[in-house]
């Protein structure tokens, strides 16, 4: 698993952030680094000061008065002055940083190389330096809020505010590209979807609006090619049925053999549902509203149809949620699902409902041949039929493409399974209302 983000909103902010982090970063460095010597060098001369100056009123003070002195440099300034004795312990001042050798290195050069610095004595924090009256040592201690820079968490509470700042305005930044390229994909899933989508506004950068154009324009043309291909495919449904029904009507009067009769009717009705099967496909909407609709009833229905009709299809209807969806589509689907089983089962067709969460489900399960599991997305495209099993009952190897186009068009989806004890399951899942 990456920890890179996957979509183009976090990848930007991402990559918007990194550099933000890096600047302000990389600034803090350079401010600190100018600021380090200065400071340590103003820092070590404040100290040097006020070990002069005590060291200095403790020898002009007279000696009954030295104590009340440093009673009163404590109270005041925070001084204390202590006698160095040998066996105190110490914590050594750490060097190994610039901006503390800096510190050490001029109080040394002022107060002489023989000063001592700590960070603590006898367990008690503070800075210390040491110096000398005559020939005893003293430590004077000084407190650490005198010495260490008190703005720094001031310092780094206006860093983090401007981070903050900045990376909210990076977020709103991207968030305003990204809802445009969002709304985009919502209407090319939805022309995939073979539904019309609203228009994009045209609004924006400048080459959002050229995309949104673009995609506009091009949904323009998509509509009005479908427009005059259902055109078409109607005129051409009307043309050629119409010397169809004539043709029947010959042989119906004709005195030929009735055998011939009933081939020459049969390859007739074939032409005329081959036709049918071309308009299906060809339909989208069809100008049919959505409605809420009980599947399991309108499965019950066709079964029923076709029973009456003399053909062996058993249902076993169970509830299912209600569906959005188009009436005629749906019927549409369901019977191409019953045709094509028929036509290749050669046995009893069972057709059930059910339920998967909120989803409803149609099974249409045959005892034909089946479909090998390298086949099956092959065949869901149109024209495609499979040659070795299931291609001897003809066919315009438009069955299978019509039921997935008309389940993604209402937003489900269509599978198709080996049936256990041989056959083929053929299983529609729609969403609920």
């Amino acid at each position: 698993m990456t920890l890179w983000p996957r979509t183009l909103l976090w990848r930007t902010f991402a990559l918007i952030a990194l550099l933000i982090v890096l600047a302000l970063g990389a600034w803090l460095q350079i401010f600190l680094t100018s600021q380090r010597e200065p400071r340590a060098r103003q820092t070590a001369q404040m100290v040097v000061s006020v070990v002069n100056l005590t060291h200095a009123a403790l020898l002009s003070a007279a000696p009954e008065r030295r104590r009340d002195l440093l009673i009163d440099l404590s109270d005041r300034e925070g001084v204390r002055v202590y006698p160095a004795d040998p066996g105190d312990k110490i914590t050594p001042l750490d060097t190994t940083r610039v901006g503390a050798r800096i510190f050490a290195d001029e109080i040394r050069r002022q107060l002489g190389p023989d000063t001592r610095l700590a960070v603590a004595r006898d367990g008690l924090p503070g800075y210390w330096v040491s110096f000398r009256i005559a020939d005893d040592e003293y430590w004077l201690m000084i407190p650490r809020d005198r010495i260490e820079r008190q703005q720094a968490l001031q310092w780094l509470g206006w860093g983090a505010l401007a981070l903050v700042l900045a990376l909210a305005g990076a977020y709103l930044i991207v968030f305003r590209i990204k809802r445009p390229l969002r709304a985009l994909t919502h209407a090319a899933a939805e022309t995939g979807r073979g539904r019309s989508p609203a228009p994009l506004a045209e609004s924006g950068p400048e080459e959002i609006r050229t995309l949104s154009h673009a995609f506009n324009q091009m949904s323009r043309d998509l509509a009005r090619l479908e427009s005059d291909r259902a055109l078409i495919l109607a005129g051409v449904s009307h043309d050629l049925r119409t010397p169809l029904a004539r043709l029947r009507l010959s042989i119906e009067m004709s005195r030929a053999d009735a055998s011939l009769k009933q081939g020459m009717d049969t390859d007739i009705a074939e032409m005329d549902r081959i036709i049918g099967q071309f308009l299906d496909f060809a339909r989208t909407e069809g100008g049919e509203p959505v409605e809420k609709l009980d599947l399991a009833a309108l499965v019950r229905d066709c079964a029923r149809v076709y029973r009456e009709r003399g053909q062996d299809v058993r249902d076993e209807i169970a509830p299912t949620p209600p569906v959005n969806a188009r009436a005629l589509a749906l019927r549409r689907m369901i019977v191409n699902l019953i045709d094509n089983a028929l036509r290749y089962g050669k046995h009893e067709v069972l057709v059930a409902t059910g339920s998967e969460g909120a989803n409803a489900v149609i099974e249409v399960r045959d005892r034909g041949p089946g479909i090998p599991a390298t086949e099956i997305e092959r065949l869901k495209q149109p024209f495609t039929r499979l040659e070795t099993a299931r291609s001897d009952s003809g066919g315009s190897g438009l069955g299978l493409a019509i039921v997935d186009r008309v389940a993604s068009m209402h937003g489900g989806t269509l599978d198709l399974a080996p049936r256990e004890g041989g056959g083929l399951v053929a299983r529609v899942v729609l969403p609920g209302a």
